[in-house]
């Protein structure tokens, strides 16, 4: 542990830099000064590896991107701001351990290069996320090595232990090391802010930093999932990677500026860590284990179907057929049945049926629940490994009626878009679909219908079921 001489968030708007901002800085000031006062701490430091984990490099969904080459540059002329360039050695030796250790652990990680970016259309540089906090940096310290770290929606559990392979490889190498977990709070903070508002913003910026100050690693991991997305931050995965460098030892934070001026959290925190020794991932572990135990026995019924059909197919590479046991509401109904898988939040499949195609809705969810985790085309399929990771909602169709647009509302009603053979359909009350217009745009998109083409129009409603509701 003393081989990691710092622990730090800092946060990554361009604005910030007064080539950029132009006198727009001025209103973040107390940021301004929080990231110098870093840069100072670190020349005194003097580490000779810098690992900045950020969200806004190449990100993979399947694995963390270690960047692997010699050297890697980048300027800010996307922000109209070309002359702010750098060029910095990369510390080639750590990142070829970590990735070793992380494929000996079994964590989902992997070095980039500028040839395999190539493949993807991406180019191997600096993004912003990494650049704003090291502009800070260099103006009081150069003499480091980098490893460009970008998080990959994995999960707690997955970015944690990628912090302690960090942690281990720091010392087996004897390399000292500063650590900056790069992200921005809530996005979500104004009415007037660049982003959607909405009262999530300010709550989950509230508890993210009341939670690290206090040092309370068990109240990050049991933040609420539905604050977290609307809350549109960037930085908790970054954080759950720096956490994971902590691991043995308690710490607390020191909060050195937080503001909001233009609807965006910025927080700058230092975390100091403690002699006294504590694990978290033994919470993370036995936490991890309680919540899939709760899908599986709590709740309602029809999203306890769709997850045991997956089950029994991952396990028997066939479709359960036995629905003896189920209560009658799933056997006596027809219905159509969209089901929906999520993975931290993000979409991971969802294919469903607009009238019912068997006899009963609980054959509708066990045929669905498989299709959206094989057969949604905009998804590799899912892997039997991901099933505790992914969240299941199933929706059930109520009938579809004729309707004007004057009568549609897509919070409460889902619309089904018709001309001729073509059709499409989009369920309600979807994140980030807040009109009519949005509504129908998808729909008919899904349907290959253009906007200015007449088609007919249908709302129904559905009844949404969530795993532990």
């Amino acid at each position: 542990m003393k081989n990691i001489l710092g622990y730090y968030l800092m946060p990554h708007p361009p604005i910030i830099i007064p080539d950029i901002g132009k006198g727009e800085e001025k209103k973040i000031q107390k940021t301004i000064d929080a990231c110098e006062k870093v840069g100072e701490e670190i020349k005194a430091l003097k580490p000779e590896t810098i690992v900045v984990i950020t969200p806004h490099a190449t990100m993979f969904s399947d694995a963390i991107a270690i960047s692997n080459e010699d050297r890697i540059t980048g300027d800010l002329s996307q922000f109209g701001c070309s002359n702010i360039k750098m060029d910095i050695a990369i510390d080639r030796e750590f990142n070829e351990r970590l990735n070793l250790a992380c494929h000996l652990e079994g964590i989902p990680a992997a070095t980039v290069n500028a040839d395999l970016l190539s493949n993807y259309n991406y180019e191997f540089k600096l993004d912003h996320g990494t650049m704003v906090p090291l502009y800070f940096i260099n103006k009081y310290y150069r003499d480091y090595k980098l490893v460009h770290i970008t998080y990959s929606i994995l999960g707690n559990m997955s970015l944690y232990k990628f912090g302690i392979e960090i942690q281990n490889v720091a010392k087996e190498l004897g390399r000292n090391i500063v650590i900056i977990a790069s992200g921005d709070l809530s996005h979500a903070l104004k009415e007037e802010g660049a982003y959607k508002y909405s009262p999530y913003g300010e709550k989950f910026d509230n508890e993210f930093l009341d939670s690290l100050e206090k040092g309370n690693i068990d109240s990050l991991f049991s933040m609420d999932n539905t604050m977290i997305e609307e809350a549109a931050q960037c930085g908790l995965n970054s954080v759950n990677i720096l956490l994971g460098t902590l691991e043995g030892n308690n710490f607390k934070g020191e909060l050195l500026s937080y503001e909001g001026p233009f609807g965006v959290g910025y927080g700058v925190m230092k975390l100091n860590r403690e002699e006294k020794e504590s694990s978290a991932l033994d919470f993370l572990i036995k936490a991890r284990e309680e919540k899939l135990k709760k899908k599986l026995s709590e709740g309602n019924p029809y999203t306890r179907l769709a997850r045991e059909s997956l089950n029994y197919y991952f396990t028997n590479g066939s479709r359960m057929d036995d629905t003896s046991n189920l209560p009658s509401e799933l056997l006596s109904q027809k219905h159509g049945v969209f089901v929906s898988l999520k993975k931290f939040g993000a979409l991971r499949g969802c294919i469903g049926t607009i009238s019912p195609v068997t006899d009963s809705v609980a054959e509708e969810i066990i045929r669905n629940s498989i299709e959206a985790a094989l057969e949604d085309p905009r998804f590799s399929p899912v892997n039997e490994f991901e099933l505790d990771d992914i969240d299941i909602s199933v929706d059930v169709l109520m009938d579809a009626v004729p309707a004007s647009i004057e009568e549609l509302d897509p919070k409460k009603y889902g619309v089904i878009v018709t001309r001729g053979y073509k059709r499409g359909l989009l369920l309600p009350d979807l994140e980030g679909v807040d009109s009519v217009e949005e509504q129908l745009s998808i729909a008919c998109s899904k349907a290959g219908i253009n906007n200015n083409e007449d088609y007919e129009i249908e709302k129904f409603e559905v009844i949404r079921y969530k795993e532990g509701e």
